[in-house]
């Protein structure tokens, strides 16, 4: 496979294209986002659109927050900055692990905020789990159109028009480009654009119901509010790192050390290296892997280009510890299997279907080893046919 021979970035990488000279679009435009922008006026945009919504609602804004790095320096830097008085709109997928949730409360305690947390039909999570994996080799669909889409629902029901997330897409992909020098809008474009896989809350509907007991109720929280409605509230829907350059490694450490927040394992990831990246879910080994299986990257390779292009990693050390981690079967497939009732077999069958050219699969790695709260993740109770 072609190689960005700057980053190392496959072709395979999502909306990736080269330069004549072999480099990425995604490194270029890192170049341009710390060269080019306006960093100072970008924080005075933001000033003012703070201050035109302060005040004027039950809340000056609506964070959703996964508890991850990210949203947790968002909800701490807008409130230490500005003083705020923001509502925290959780969405839980269902794959929380103990050391976030503790996180959670003592980043909640310390700032005093309002919380919110949806919590969705597990039943129907595994189904729609399923179908997903099925149709795009990507079972993370009811994650991902709910977090964008339920807080947008809030939004209205609140009337709270301003809403902020917290890392913008440009870091890792080139959807929206930071070469444009436009602030990137969370809105339903983005939403149809990459999130929901191209596939809406009524096309899933229609997929399932003929072998699931659906209402039609159980997928609203997956359905993008009309416009008209959040046109209605004025609302304005942005992510804080389009204003500030985003940092989430300095970041992460402003986070340990004002809110007590901390890291954790992940499967197949360096963890002495990356403990703040992505612990906010168990099943974050599988999606790791089926992107392995599917473009012959994970997120090893993905963290480390992004260090490479900050310049605190040389393509070398990169190297090693793509060889070292990436690709490796997780231990929570068994559980994942055991969720959607099908067998690995099936699962291999189901994701070479979506393997991405010229990438072919090794469906033989080794085995990652165990994060320290592998036995505490939720397993299916067996029910005998006499009980």
């Amino acid at each position: 496979m072609k190689n960005c021979i700057k980053c190392g970035l496959p072709e395979t990488y999502e909306s990736i294209e080269f330069d004549h000279k072999g480099e990425c679009n995604i490194c270029r435009q890192r170049e341009y986002r710390d060269e080019k922008i306006d960093w100072q006026e970008r924080k005075q945009v933001l000033n003012a659109l703070i201050e035109q919504y302060r005040g004027k609602y039950d809340y000056d804004c609506i964070i959703p927050f996964s508890g991850g790095k990210d949203s947790t320096f968002t909800l701490y830097y807008l409130i230490k900055e500005y003083q705020i008085k923001p509502l925290v709109m959780q969405f839980n997928h269902g794959f929380m692990r103990e050391n976030l949730l503790k996180n959670n409360e003592r980043t909640f305690k310390q700032l005093g905020v309002d919380v919110i947390s949806f919590t969705p039909n597990w039943k129907v999570v595994k189904r729609l789990m399923l179908e997903a994996l099925t149709r795009k080799g990507d079972f993370c669909w009811h994650c991902h159109t709910g977090i964008f889409s339920y807080p947008m629902h809030i939004a209205i029901k609140f009337n709270v028009p301003l809403i902020f997330w917290g890392e913008p897409s440009s870091e890792y992909t080139a959807y929206y480009d930071y070469r444009n020098n436009q602030v990137e809008e969370v809105d339903e474009e983005r939403f149809n654009r990459f999130v929901n896989l191209g596939i809406t809350a009524e096309d899933m509907s229609g997929m399932i119901t003929h072998d699931f007991k659906l209402d039609p109720r159980d997928l609203q929280p997956y359905t993008y509010p009309k416009l008209r409605d959040l046109k209605k509230i004025g609302y304005r829907s942005v992510c804080l790192g389009s204003y500030i350059p985003w940092d989430a490694q300095r970041q992460s450490k402003i986070i340990m050390q004002e809110l007590g927040w901390q890291g954790d394992q992940v499967e197949g990831m360096p963890w002495e290296k990356y403990s703040y990246e992505k612990i906010e879910c168990y099943m974050q080994g599988v999606r790791d892997y089926i992107k392995y299986l599917k473009r012959g990257y994970s997120r090893v390779s993905q963290m480390t280009a992004l260090d490479i292009r900050k310049g605190k990693m040389a393509k070398e050390e990169a190297d090693k510890l793509i060889a070292e981690y990436e690709g490796k079967k997780p231990p929570s497939l068994q559980l994942f299997l055991e969720y959607l009732n099908i067998s690995e077999e099936e699962f291999n069958t189901i994701v070479e279907k979506t393997v991405v050219p010229p990438h072919v699969p090794n469906f033989n790695k080794p085995l990652a080893k165990q994060t320290w709260d592998f036995n505490k993740w939720y397993r299916e109770i067996k029910i005998s046919d006499e009980g």
